[in-house]
């Protein structure tokens, strides 16, 4: 949940890109998705945590070789969407989309086809709440959603599941 309260203080952070609007597409566009293939809400949940326990070791890794700067890149293009395919394989290759269709499939019970259908629009979705802890200054610093998500010690701290469950209770209450 640790990474939910990093959202919220980015929201609260003039300094950073965050805003309740870019969480509102966030949200909005995981239950589009949600919604145009019949998906639960709790088995979107269910994918996006799939999502994030699979690209935290990728995203490290980038991190690792090209360094911060090469990492917000490739998270800027991915959730952009504009790069399409491209973006999203050199961040997720192709093995790895098919390891997380498997796995979320089981999870959940549905079918490969409607998670791999909704993967090429999910992966920018979920990167979007990396973008937002991008300082506004346009200099590279510390982006703590991303930081908080790589360097979680355990995936509780991090489960992007977890944050969309709370990221619509926010927008949401009831």
């Amino acid at each position: 949940m640790s990474m939910f309260f990093n959202l919220l203080t980015a929201i609260n952070n003039p300094e950073q890109e965050a805003s309740v609007s870019q969480l509102e597409t966030i949200t909005n566009t995981v239950q589009q998705l949600a919604g145009n293939n019949g998906v639960q809400t709790s088995q979107m949940q269910t994918i996006v945590s799939t999502i994030g326990h699979f690209i935290r070791p990728v995203m490290q890794q980038q991190q690792r070789i090209g360094g911060s700067n090469h990492l917000a890149n490739l998270i800027s293009q991915v959730s952009a969407g504009g790069m399409g395919a491209s973006a999203i394989q050199s961040l997720i290759p192709s093995q790895l989309q098919t390891q997380i269709v498997q796995i979320a499939s089981q999870k959940t019970g549905l079918d490969t086809n409607i998670i791999q259908t909704m993967l090429p629009s999910l992966l920018p979705t979920v990167m979007g709440f990396f973008k937002m802890g991008t300082s506004t200054s346009g200099q590279n610093g510390v982006n703590p959603l991303l930081s908080s998500f790589l360097d979680a010690d355990r995936d509780g701290d991090c489960d992007l599941g977890d944050v969309l469950k709370f990221s619509n209770r926010f927008l949401n209450p009831s």
